[in-house]
């Protein structure tokens, strides 16, 4: 996985989370971009140490030497984020002259200071709140050069009236950016699929190849605007050609490793992804584009669920293998759901749509009613992100599991009463939820939460699993 673009994480609440990982290691080109000066590797820890020793003096105020270390580490992940270099044909991911990035002396002696500080921080990056990508967050000394962006000596003069390192970025990039720690490392590798696509393909590397088509065809109208579903048909190949023709590519309507970077290039510039007024993606604009779509490579609470259905289907269907539950959604899961989608006759795309799901939902729902409930063993399922509660109007695949494993534990709590599995919540839904709150000491509501589905989670693992050994 790159952090060149995110691996979307939006739970069923509908509120995004994205968050970019940070690199393990960050390649340095010693010279202008097209120099002829050695490539350096170096772990992107020990990156942040060297420009921050490179560029601050160590006896600034804290405040000063955090505001500064943000704007570091973020031009430092806007650069790989963006692919700014790569998508050029570079094999780096930053230069280390100022006048394109940031000073990097390569093993120079590194601040105690600074050190100590940036340990705390590199992992955090500053976007524009609701933005994902990171922000470039450009700096000037302010006295020999002035920028449209953050004074480092003007830092200074702030940290020490009482302004903390938050106040003074804010001070300078406005009070529309957030500070993000990255909890997760990455092993950063280009976000060229290694293969091809074409005609027939799918997942979230088509998904993302087709959104950055439709925003460089805002600039360029010849391009024609296209359904960004993660299914490349013809509508997309047509949408390829043209672009390649616009460009000067060969016209194959084949996305190969040159078209995909001539895309990467244009979107990053169309977008301005790598200036510090960036018209990057929104966390709305992901949702809207994520609505009532799974692709291959994402990770998403119902995931679990699709491969459940999946799981209890191939019983039925020899041609679809059973899947590992979990909440990622990987080659194999895409594969099962080909054939299913083969078996169901809609066009086998890997990607689950609402149509795709209403047909898993509806097959699965046909295995379980006709299977006795002492034989039915659901695995543990995340909660999904939305609430349920009495009177929601819907038939819905988690409000079936969870009357399942009321139904099962009523076997265990007679004060639970079983409820009619249908999908629907209605009053002795909401009756049998109330009676396992009491049960369990949880906030009495009859509504199911995340503490009251976890806790049902465990309690009913641990009786099946009981029941199972004797």
């Amino acid at each position: 996985m790159s952090i060149s673009d995110v691996n979307v994480v939006i739970p069923d609440d509908g509120l995004p989370h994205v968050i970019v990982p940070f690199p393990l290691y960050i390649t340095v080109h010693l010279g202008a971009p097209d120099e002829d000066a050695l490539n350096v590797t170096v772990p992107y820890l020990d990156y942040i140490k060297n420009v921050a020793s490179s560029e601050l003096y160590p006896t600034w105020p804290e405040e000063a030497l955090k505001a500064n270390i943000h704007a570091i580490t973020s031009i430092a992940m806007n650069r790989i984020f963006t692919e700014w270099y790569r998508s050029r044909g570079y094999d780096f991911d930053i230069t280390n002259t100022t006048q394109y990035d940031q000073a990097y002396v390569h093993e120079r002696g590194i601040f105690d200071r600074i050190s100590n500080i940036a340990n705390e921080i590199f992992n955090q990056y500053i976007t524009r709140t609701g933005h994902i990508e990171p922000m470039f967050a450009a700096f000037c000394d302010g006295r020999i050069t002035q920028c449209s962006g953050m004074f480092q000596w003007g830092s200074v003069d702030l940290a020490n009236q009482g302004y903390t390192a938050e106040e003074i970025l804010k001070y300078y990039y406005g009070d529309d950016i957030a500070i993000i720690e990255s909890t997760t490392p990455e092993l950063i590798t280009e976000t060229y699929p290694g293969r091809p696509l074409s005609l027939g393909d799918s997942g979230i590397d088509v998904f993302r190849m087709q959104h950055s088509l439709n925003v460089i065809s805002n600039e360029f109208p010849l391009i024609p605007k296209i359904a960004i579903t993660g299914y490349f048909g013809e509508e997309t190949e047509n949408a390829v050609r043209i672009f390649q023709e616009v460009f000067n590519l060969p016209v194959t309507g084949i996305v190969d490793s040159e078209t995909w970077y001539r895309i990467r290039f244009i979107y990053i510039a169309v977008a301005n992804l790598a200036e510090l007024i960036s018209g990057g993606l929104t966390y709305e604009e992901l949702q809207e584009l994520y609505s009532g779509i799974v692709l291959q490579g994402a990770s998403l609470p119902i995931v679990a669920y699709i491969e459940f259905f999946i799981d209890l289907i191939s019983q039925r269907y020899d041609e679809i293998e059973p899947v590992v539950i979990d909440t990622f959604y990987g080659p194999d899961t895409a594969e099962a759901i080909r054939n299913f989608q083969l078996i169901m006759g809609v066009t086998p795309t890997g990607i689950v749509n609402q149509e795709t799901l209403n047909l898993l939902y509806r097959e699965a729902y046909i295995i379980l009613m006709s299977t006795p409930l002492e034989e039915i063993k659901l695995p543990p399922l995340p909660f999904m992100g939305m609430e349920v509660s009495e009177n929601m109007g819907i038939e819905y695949p988690k409000i079936l599991i969870l009357e399942i494993m009321l139904n099962t534990l009523s076997r265990l709590h007679p004060e639970i009463i079983p409820v009619e599995v249908d999908g629907i919540f209605n009053p002795d839904t909401s009756a049998a939820v109330i009676a396992f709150q009491s049960l369990y000491g949880l906030p009495v509501t009859g509504s199911v939460d995340a503490e009251t589905w976890n806790k049902l989670n465990e309690v009913y693992q641990v009786f099946i699993s009981k029941n199972e050994s004797t």
